[in-house]
């Protein structure tokens, strides 16, 4: 099983993909090519995605049973004792300690529960 998800790419990298698997959902195509296939698949769609982002998720000879790949996309994977995990930066390298300054976009009542004061 194969599982390739597009986010904001050309519609012809879509039409191109509708070839060899199935578009279940706008940008999620599924399908079970061969391996050889989907390694070509995979090298297309990070040739024509331009400015969008691709994640790839395929079965994989291994604990969990599936791996993954991603092209420009925020999230990364990891590899943790053996299992691949997906790592989701924050906007903050640290974290933290309920002494930062609110961010903008908290309101007045959510600042003063978070940070005491009037």
């Amino acid at each position: 099983m194969t599982v390739i998800v597009l986010t904001n790419c050309p519609a012809g990298l879509r039409g191109f993909l509708t070839r060899w698997l199935l578009e279940i959902s706008p940008g999620v195509f599924v399908g079970a090519p061969t391996a050889r296939v989907r390694d070509l698949l995979w090298d297309e769609v990070r040739t024509y995605v331009g400015q969008g982002r691709a994640l790839l998720a395929h079965q994989a000879d291994n604990e969990q049973g599936y791996t993954f790949r991603t092209h420009d996309h925020g999230w990364h994977p990891l590899d943790h004792e053996g299992l691949t995990l997906i790592h989701r930066p924050t906007r903050r390298d640290r974290p933290l300690t309920g002494n930062e300054p609110p961010t903008s976009g908290w309101s007045k009542a959510a600042k003063r529960r978070r940070f005491g004061g009037k």
